[in-house]
């Protein structure tokens, strides 16, 4: 089985990355002339503002209405959906560049067993004609990230990091009953402080910067969600293990070729269990988080039966029990 396939290419494919490019060079273009919403993007004025043609303008604008940044209007084109003075700017140039460096090209091999577990500096040196400064740079984040080691005398060493497509399932298996309970323990309380800034890194991506972060940084924002939720429990052994599992599973999801646009479904749908969690309706956030784990299992490994995507829907009201709790109160650290 191919590590960390994604099912959903045979039903459509995710988008390109020249579309992906071209989507955030638009979305920058909107925001830097400030266009209002209902501002009516022709693919011609966005082909000669870029110097491209119109036929990956018109791909771009489908993964911009994906993201809810643009709608199409039959028989008429794409309008902007939201003010250009809302959209996110894109990300440095060197935040998206670090993608085509040693680091990921490195991380590929591994997980595509072409490389070792065990080398050297030198030898990486060599396999991407980098400088070897680069490649010590490259060892010392991941070190830095406890996914490789420094071995005894010389060399290095890969440990403790998912590499299967089976093991990254059992994984996302174990998260599926420790994150929902978390949210279920008698401790469990909403910091509003933390709730406020998770809030406000979700809009951040469906403002456009799903679109222009690293892959590095969209996975960094997903782990803290859901560290952060489950911290609210106030246990400090439930957050461990989350913790550990975002920290062994940081590998597999970078190579992980990432639908953009299934991340902003993602980033709704977390959006969707804070207004659950705020609103105190508990037990139906544990439902909610346990089959948003399960879906992007199945989407990440293809594993088992596919689970029916989420609704939607709004806050569904909460009668007694757990559900009713008053939750205000800090998160454990």
């Amino acid at each position: 089985m191919t590590v960390d396939a994604d099912p959903r290419r045979d039903r459509g494919g995710q988008a390109s990355a020249l579309a992906l490019s071209l989507a955030g060079q638009i979305s920058e273009l909107v925001r830097a002339r400030g266009l209002d919403e209902g501002a009516h993007l022709t693919e011609q004025w966005i082909a000669d503002e870029l110097h491209v043609s119109r036929s990956p303008v018109r791909r771009a604008l489908s993964v911009l209405e994906d993201v809810g940044i643009v709608r199409r209007v039959p028989n008429r084109g794409y309008f902007l959906a939201q003010p250009g003075s809302e959209l996110e700017p894109a990300g440095q140039a060197g935040e998206r560049d670090e993608e085509d460096g040693v680091y990921f090209r490195l991380v590929d091999d591994f997980l595509g067993g072409r490389l070792d577990q065990e080398f050297t500096a030198a030898e990486i040196a060599r396999r991407y004609g980098a400088p070897v400064r680069e490649v010590q740079r490259t060892l010392v984040r991941l070190e830095g990230e406890d996914l490789v080691r420094r071995r005894r005398g010389r060399g290095w060493e890969f440990h403790g990091a998912l590499s299967t497509v089976e093991a990254h399932d059992q994984s996302y298996r174990l998260r599926m009953i420790v994150e929902p309970a978390a949210l279920l323990e008698p401790g469990f309380a909403v910091d509003p402080e933390a709730f406020a800034l998770a809030r406000r890194r979700q809009e951040t991506l469906l403002r456009g910067q799903v679109l222009t972060s690293s892959r590095g940084a969209l996975f960094q924002t997903g782990a803290e969600f859901h560290e952060m939720l489950t911290g609210c429990a106030n246990n400090p052994f439930l957050l461990d293990a989350v913790r550990r599992q975002n920290r062994i599973r940081r590998l597999i999801e970078y190579r992980h070729q990432f639908d953009r646009t299934r991340m902003v479904a993602q980033a709704r749908e977390h959006l969707h269990l804070l207004d659950l969690l705020e609103g105190g309706h508990v037990a139906e956030a544990s439902r909610v988080l346990h089959a948003h784990l399960d879906r992007v299992r199945w989407i990440k490994t293809g594993i088992g039966a596919e689970p029916p995507p989420l609704g939607a829907g709004a806050v569904v009201e909460a009668a007694g029990g757990a559900a009713d709790r008053d939750l205000s109160g800090p998160c454990c650290p």
